[in-house]
């Protein structure tokens, strides 16, 4: 991804409590002082639970799919909004997140790293938490955050100057804050923290980090939720050693075993998106970023752990398998999209859909190749994936090596799909055991792409790359598909002419729930794809829906507000969402009752 940085200094006002008068605020009271702690049970039974969402993905496996039924595509037109919350202010920016919901109270961060706790039964603020953010901050992508995680009575997120913060769930008062790594290098975090379970150290709290454009080294870190002592960290990049209790343990895979010199020092590979937790392998799923500079001749070799997915032991921190999506990435190709635990022909498997445009399963025990196949049409730098799962480059879509430019300065360029913005990007997919397919939010384009001579400097963007992103079609570039993961065939598609960005959501109603740009949340029979239900939220979508029940009822909630990375780096394709106004509510949905005739 391309870093910008954030010049607007951001001063947080900590902890805002609302203020309400008399009997609401009495009742908001109790209802605060009720709340249950959050369990690591709680947790292991989010995706089987229609009370409540203490998980981002709905549960560990990150399916994104719920049990509750009461909405269908029968009554699905009587659908209608509940109550609305805006975030206020002036930092109506991208609002990437998903909500979580525990004991009728919605916890729902917003840009600019701030958590607010509402009341799921009016929409009233109970609490706000802004942290205070330095000025020229280094951050990718707009200043968004994706999402909190729950345990205990706390609220646990992380904040644009890579720091991982514990708030008190009933007041929203910090209890703990650790800096991850120092912002001013390029490190941030934006992603949604994992909680896992640990026999050896407790529940524990997983964390990655951002920064691959200014040649930071990637890693991921556990701490102890009570108090945010560091228990693990674990580098992406090989040559580089993990700690565990503060000593120094295994190193990540061999030094220049696929990175020459002392590349691996400043090789990026972050793990900018966060992770899943499969709880019958016991273990940690963690998507790794692109390889830096984006500049592939300086740094030749597959260059591990780049653009992969690793398998990590919760207990120690060592990396069990991994599987690099793209060896060598001369593309930006993150390998960071989420790993969704699944089961197929009675086997463990886990499925991931990449930036690079193939779908692919892997055996999630032991990380082998099972299958892969693309979900985006024309894709060009690659022409498959061979039986091993590596892909089959076609060399004539590699952009040239500065180095051998007549002038030194610009390597040849090329036209490839799909654009470093990816076939999906950070947005994450639904998979439904009832129709046993996969819903991908998927976007169709290309760039054109050219190498140029870079070296390493602390603080300053390390791309040796140009690019130019443009659509390849004429009539759409989002394409929301169902993919069945068995045969790798796509069973259904609904094209959008904006990018999409936000994420998806699938019912056991037989309902599929995603946002677009142009701010409509939209409702899609799950077997046919089929449109049953829109709804203008007045700003683009590029968050997560969510569903829970209570009181009886099914309600379905989305944070509507556009930003992200694409009217920053969306080139001509950024054209297709001009007039989008900013915004920053949560919209929340139930069905109508029906009126007793007469």
């Amino acid at each position: 991804m391309k870093e910008n940085s954030a010049k607007k200094k951001t001063t947080g006002m900590g902890v805002r409590v609302c203020a309400l008068a008399g009997a609401s605020a009495v009742a908001l009271a109790a209802m605060v002082a009720a709340a249950s702690a959050v369990t690591m049970e709680d947790l292991a039974n989010d995706a089987k639970t229609t009370g409540d969402v203490v998980s981002n993905g709905l549960g560990w496996h990150a399916q994104r799919y719920s049990p509750s039924n009461q909405i269908t595509p029968e009554n699905i037109n009587r659908l209608v909004p509940a109550w609305a919350f805006s975030f206020g202010g002036e930092k109506m920016r991208g609002q990437e997140t998903q909500p979580l919901v525990s004991d009728g109270i919605m916890y729902v961060t917003g840009s600019y790293s701030r958590v607010f706790a509402i009341d799921t039964k009016t929409g009233h603020r109970i609490w706000e938490y802004s942290a205070r953010l330095p000025e020229g901050l280094l951050t990718c992508c707009d200043v968004i955050n994706r999402g909190a995680a729950l345990f205990g009575d706390k609220v646990y997120f992380m904040t644009l100057d890579a720091k991982v913060v514990a708030l008190d769930k009933k007041t929203g008062k910090v209890v703990w804050s650790k800096e991850i790594d120092d912002p001013t290098a390029g490190f941030t975090a934006t992603a949604a923290p994992l909680i896992v379970p640990s026999k050896a150290h407790g529940p524990l709290i997983v964390t990655g980090v951002s920064g691959s454009e200014f040649g930071i080294v990637g890693r991921v870190e556990a701490r102890k939720v009570d108090n945010g002592e560091l228990v693990w960290t674990r580098p992406t990049i090989e040559g580089n050693v993990g700690t565990l209790n503060g000593k120094e343990t295994t190193m990540t895979g061999k030094k220049n075993e696929t990175w020459p010199g002392d590349m691996w020092k400043t090789g990026g590979g972050a793990p900018w998106l966060g992770g899943t937790y499969d709880d019958e392998t016991k273990t940690i799923f963690m998507g790794v970023g692109n390889p830096g500079p984006w500049n592939s001749y300086v740094r030749p070799g597959d260059n591990k752990w780049g653009c992969s997915r690793i398998a990590i032991d919760p207990e120690t921190g060592n990396i069990k398998w991994g599987y690099q999506t793209t060896p060598h990435d001369g593309w930006d190709y993150d390998g960071t999209n989420e790993v969704i635990s699944f089961e197929m022909d009675g086997k463990k498997v886990a499925a991931t859909a990449d930036r690079n445009g193939f779908f692919y399963v892997l055996d999630r025990e032991d990380g082998k190749f099972i299958s892969a196949a693309p979900f985006v049409e024309k894709i060009s730098w690659a022409k498959g994936i061979d039986e091993k799962g590596r892909p089959i480059f076609d060399p004539a879509f590699r952009p040239g090596d500065p180095a051998k430019s007549a002038d030194g300065k610009k390597g040849s360029a090329v036209f490839v799909v799909p654009s470093f913005l990816g076939g999906k990007n950070w947005m994450p997919m639904a998979y439904s055991p009832d129709t046993q397919l996969f819903y991908i939010p998927s976007n169709e384009w290309g760039m054109d792409l050219w190498n140029e001579p870079i070296t390493y400097k602390r603080g300053a963007a390390y791309l040796g790359a140009g690019f130019t992103i443009k659509p390849i079609f004429d009539d759409h570039i989002g394409s929301l598909k169902a993919m069945d993961p068995k045969t790798g065939k796509i069973v259904w598609q609904v094209n959008n002419k904006a990018p999409l960005w936000g994420g998806v959501l699938t019912t056991a109603g037989g309902l599929v729930f995603y946002g677009t740009p142009e701010g409509m949340l939209k409702a899609l029979d799950a077997k046919s794809g089929k449109e049953l239900w829109s709804f203008n939220t007045g700003s683009g979508i590029v968050g997560s829906p969510i569903t829970w029940e209570q009181d009886g009822e099914q309600y379905v909630s989305v944070v509507s507000g556009w930003g992200g990375a694409v009217p920053l780096w969306g080139g001509e394709v950024a054209k297709s969402t001009q007039g989008i106004p900013q915004g920053a509510m949560t919209w929340t949905f139930k069905l109508l009752k029906d009126v007793a005739s007469k």
